[in-house]
């Protein structure tokens, strides 16, 4: 799987040669570059990168203000950041939110190597993780009923029964075969009650029963959707960062 890197560069020089070393590599997909951080904001926010090179000083927002900010919007697993300075006492500033590394410019190829190595050495580790978390899922066997309140009784709900569920209009509503319940619960109580069973985050505002998927299709921008097998072949939302580990539940 290739990385999925962004640039974020007001120097057009800088810029130039950062792509070019980028695009030696087989294993990278480039997306367009940002020259401001607000800009970079936006970009993340369309294309949701891997990998971020950006510079530490940019006009309108700092890189390091840039980052911060990426950090607070991302749901799932945020992206690695190499920060880009030609003053190396950035760097103490760069690490107060992990950043992978930092490059001084210009750029020295043997430097700018050890910094890929370390950006995959993270993507390994974070995919190992997903996939031991996916195979514990898989080993917990539970047999029991939900009670879900629904502001007015208490429902007895089979967790096999469920389709998805999604919040709406302040309430949590949860698709079963034969109705929808209302529900007070928020969507990571709901999450933490069906702990063993076969859900899983698609999307932050959809948990859905993975027994209950009839098919995965592409969206863009590295995104997905999948489609039920309800009676309404109802089609969810999958982020990209969630389609990474929900393929590998699947073996894909």
């Amino acid at each position: 799987m290739k990385m999925r890197v962004m640039i974020a560069e007001d120097e057009p020089m800088a810029q130039k040669e950062l792509i070019y070393l980028l695009e030696k590599e087989v294993d990278v997909q480039l997306f367009p570059s940002a020259e401001t951080g607000r800009e970079l904001v936006e970009l993340y926010k369309q294309y949701e990168p891997d990998i971020v090179f950006l510079d530490v000083e940019m006009p309108e927002l700092s890189g390091v203000e840039a980052a911060k900010r990426i950090v607070e919007i991302t749901y799932m697993q945020t992206p690695y950041f190499v920060f880009t300075t030609a003053y190396d006492e950035y760097a103490i500033e760069a690490f107060e939110i992990d950043a992978v590394d930092y490059l001084l410019k210009p750029y020295d190829e043997i430097r700018f190597q050890t910094a890929l190595k370390r950006i995959r050495a993270r993507l390994n580790k974070f995919e190992r993780t997903m996939i031991q978390q996916i195979q514990q899922q898989q080993q917990q066997v539970v047999s029991a009923r939900l009670l879900v309140d629904d502001g007015e009784k208490m429902a007895v709900l089979s967790p096999e029964s469920i389709y998805y569920a999604e919040p709406v209009n302040r309430m949590l509503e949860i698709h079963t075969a034969e109705k929808v319940v209302k529900s007070r619960l928020r969507l990571q109580e709901l999450e933490k009650e069906l702990t063993g069973y076969a859900f899983f985050r698609t999307h932050r505002s959809y948990l859905v029963n993975l027994n209950h998927i009839l098919e995965i299709t592409p969206w863009f921008n590295g995104t997905s959707n999948v489609t039920l097998n309800d009676k309404a072949r109802t089609v969810i939302p999958v982020s990209r960062a969630a389609r990474k580990i929900l393929f590998e539940h699947f073996n894909l």
